[in-house]
């Protein structure tokens, strides 16, 4: 199958590894300069270092033969620049393409998941697919054993994905439950977040161990008000990608939480790295969400006060240890 991802980021490029050993792969960036580098060297060094990529992926800046020649369209972009993107595609006829998304996030302005951005752009609803699960690209493209979810509306659609990408260390289950698989892989970034802050501050396990057990009820609480199935969070989507975001030393999330917990500021942060922090959007969207549905998500609020209104980590802490009782 002829496939093209679009995004040269590390989980781009790492799908690209994954694909390109049954299909024919061609790698899309935005940079032309960056691709030329990219295709010299064959190695992504800003995103996903000491990782060879194969000459048989075509990499390449010309969007037009990227969409025109795939089959098949993994959408590697960012959420915050998900629909300038795919507002590019609007030129190309893509009635005959499966597309998947494997970003995570959601749209700041809109709040929108981004399988409502891409379907709001192209309408493309019923070939559309969401990948998501616990898969760092640093492992998946070193091909150590993962497990994901690909979920769609059409049940042939998530199978066909299913198909393309399952391998023997790369194993894909199916799913209907679109809403639920994308707020998973969005809102773990923010408990992530609150998981580095204690690393940060030298607390132990239990604490850890709480925050993750209360943020994954955070999670099911806004999903099921927004259209998810109870059991979406137990599953790979929501539990696992928790779980691994929240230990995992590739996750970005609990890196910058780790950081402000020892001290560092935000703006710092996002200073030192070309790498994007989804969780630090994503929970913007969050807060804004929880008070659209009208849900409590504390330990999310209090994420957003420490990143944005500089409130002292400890002091969060507290306040969460110090709310009213109540029954788990």
């Amino acid at each position: 199958m002829k496939i093209s991802v679009l995004g040269d980021g590390g989980w781009g490029t790492a799908l690209s590894i994954l694909l390109s050993v049954k299909n024919e792969v061609c790698l899309w960036g935005v940079f032309p300069e960056y691709i030329d580098f990219l295709n010299k060297t064959r190695e992504n060094k800003k995103f996903l270092p000491y990782v060879r990529i194969p000459d048989s992926i075509t990499i390449l800046s010309d969007l037009k033969i990227a969409v025109e020649s795939a089959e098949l369209l993994v959408l590697a972009i960012p959420a915050e620049f998900m629909r300038s993107t795919v507002k590019r595609l609007k030129k190309y006829s893509l009635s005959q393409k499966t597309i998947i998304n494997v970003a995570k996030g959601i749209e700041q302005r809109s709040l929108m998941l981004m399988s409502a951005v891409i379907d709001e752009e192209l309408s493309v609803a019923d070939n559309l697919c969401v990948l998501s699960g616990p898969s760092h690209a640093e492992e998946v493209s070193r091909n150590i054993p993962t497990a994901v979810v690909a979920a769609s509306l059409d049940k042939k659609i998530s199978q066909k994905v299913q198909q393309v990408f399952s391998q023997q260390n790369f194993r894909v289950y199916t799913s209907s439950d679109i809403i639920g698989t994308q707020l998973g892989g969005s809102l773990k970034n923010v408990i992530a977040i609150a998981v580095g802050m204690c690393d940060g501050l030298s607390l132990g396990a239990n604490t850890k161990a709480a925050l993750i057990t209360r943020g994954l009820v955070e999670m099911r609480r806004l999903g099921l008000k927004m259209g998810a199935s109870f059991s979406t969070f137990a599953g790979l989507s929501g539990m696992g990608d928790l779980v691994a975001t929240c230990f995992s030393n590739y996750s970005r999330n609990r890196k910058a939480g780790k950081e402000i917990g020892e001290g560092k500021k935000l703006k710092k942060i996002l200073r030192e790295t070309e790498m994007v922090i989804e969780g630090v959007n994503t929970v913007q969207a969050v807060v804004k969400l929880s008070q659209r549905h009208n849900i409590e998500m504390p330990i999310s609020k209090e994420v957003y006060l420490v990143l944005f209104e500089d409130k002292e980590p400890q002091q969060a802490v507290r306040d969460l240890m110090l709310r009213e009782m109540k029954e788990e």
